[in-house]
């Protein structure tokens, strides 16, 4: 759906006056083309003294090939190793790299700031320095968002260098582009990173997508056939032909169940008895909104099954019967109405909030068999649901972040594809908002 708002706001003459009124004007997020370069644009890096990844960040950036930034003109990325701040008073290196840095940054541009997890820093006042990174991220995030530019926090594990390679490409690239003001946590792997081609890192894979016939689901579906995998795509009988359409356009195969019939783990995993799978997309979901004293238990317990029982027993079927592949991973699509609420959603909240518990209560487990579970939490993206809301509410939606607009279905799928990669071994039991730094629940 157009946004006719950022339309209106961004034409001749009308982008004077709304500037003037101090109205949002949401600018053109750059987004991913097959082929581009990771940043098509200069990175200026730094770091504070002591810390301990400018080898492995330099390597990476000359892995990507990355132009470096001199000391004048523009920058598309600013990196910045902050893991050797030990206390408060040297967060002062955060002032001296970004006061002179960041009014060089491109129109869609981003920052990423590596730290220490604070319970790792080794002392009480290192762990406060490096909490406090947190608060300089979000903020800063918020100050750039005009300008379509995100920024990043990646707490990386001692020990854990060498796994930042896919984290980094996703969050300096566009591929990221409504994504921001997140907190990463990036640990030593729950297996060894294989050697995969960054095009198609997903070549050779198998991929379970459910809710797939359409929207998020479909442009999911789509991202991870183009980075290579072969993709199941799931969803209801009723939904078949759409199903068929979007799995026949990417080469995929369709599957006719519906999830909460008592009979679908065992069919999901006798699908896969042959050969597993490797990534496991729970996109599946519903609303059935209404306030709590309106709210019959049957309304409650249909939607609770489609959001979230039937995914933790469809991971049951998978896991107990050895469907999953080393290094397999799982994601769920949470929501931001799982993280802030929602008025009328107490159901549709709950479920939402219960799939980031999966994710936390499962990661351990996961971890010792080789594989990972995340989740993404999207905030209002621009599909057939949110365009059929009232316009009140929608454009509260879009305006109410950092970047002052929707985000659109692939978005989403990026993402995913990033939790989803080979190379992604070391983010475990995350959960990240796409919700371009929604002001709700931040």
């Amino acid at each position: 759906m157009s946004d006719r708002y950022s339309q209106i706001v961004n034409a001749p003459v009308v982008s004077t006056v709304a500037k003037q009124l101090g109205l949002p004007q949401p600018v053109s997020l750059d987004r991913y083309k097959e082929g581009a370069p990771v940043v098509a644009g200069p990175v200026l890096s730094g770091g504070a003294p002591g810390g301990r990844l400018d080898r492995a960040l330099s390597a990476f950036l000359d892995s990507i090939k990355a132009e470096r930034a001199g000391t004048e003109g523009r920058a598309k990325a600013l990196l910045f190793d902050a893991t050797g701040i030990a206390d408060s008073t040297e967060l002062v290196e955060l002032q001296r790299f970004f006061y002179p840095a960041v009014g060089r940054l491109q129109r869609s541009g981003r920052v990423v700031v590596i730290g220490t997890p604070p319970s790792e820093a080794g002392s009480a006042r290192a762990h406060t320095a490096q909490r406090a990174l947190e608060g300089f991220v979000r903020s800063l995030a918020k100050e750039i968002g005009g300008r379509g530019a995100t920024a990043q926090l990646v707490y990386v594990e001692q020990g854990a260098e060498d796994q930042l390679d896919s984290t980094l490409r996703f969050l300096l690239s566009p591929r990221s582009a409504y994504v921001s003001g997140q907190v990463v946590r990036v640990g030593k792997g729950v297996a060894k990173t294989p050697e995969i081609d960054w095009e198609r890192p997903l070549a050779g894979k198998v991929a379970l997508v459910t809710g797939a016939s359409r929207g998020i689901g479909a442009a999911i579906a789509a991202t991870l056939a183009r980075d290579g995998a072969k993709v199941v795509g799931l969803d209801i009988p009723q939904a078949a032909d759409d199903l068929r359409t979007v799995t026949g356009a990417i080469g995929g195969e369709a599957l006719g169940i519906d999830i909460t019939a008592a009979d679908a783990p065992e069919r999901i995993a006798s699908h896969f008895a042959k050969g597993g799978v490797d990534v496991v997309v729970h996109n599946a979901g519903v609303t059935k909104d209404r306030t709590l004293a309106k709210m019959p238990e049957e309304r409650w317990a249909q939607l609770m099954e489609i959001n979230l029982s039937s995914e933790e027993r469809i991971n049951d079927a998978l896991l107990d019967g050895g469907r999953l592949n080393a290094n397999g991973r799982i994601v769920g699509v949470s929501s931001m109405a799982g993280i802030a609420g929602n008025n009328g959603q107490t159901n549709y909240a709950a479920s939402k909030a219960g799939v980031i518990g999966m994710v936390e209560s499962m990661a351990p487990e996961l971890a010792k068999q080789k594989a990972t579970i995340n989740a993404v939490a999207p905030g209002f993206i621009e599909t057939k649901m949110t365009a059929a809301m009232p316009i009140g509410p929608r454009e509260a939606g879009r305006r109410l972040s950092s970047l002052s607009q929707g985000g659109l279905p692939v978005d989403v799928a990026e993402t995913i594809a990033w939790l989803a990669s080979p190379a992604s071994t070391g983010v475990n039991g995350n959960t990240v908002r796409v919700c371009g730094q929604s002001l709700l629940g931040a």
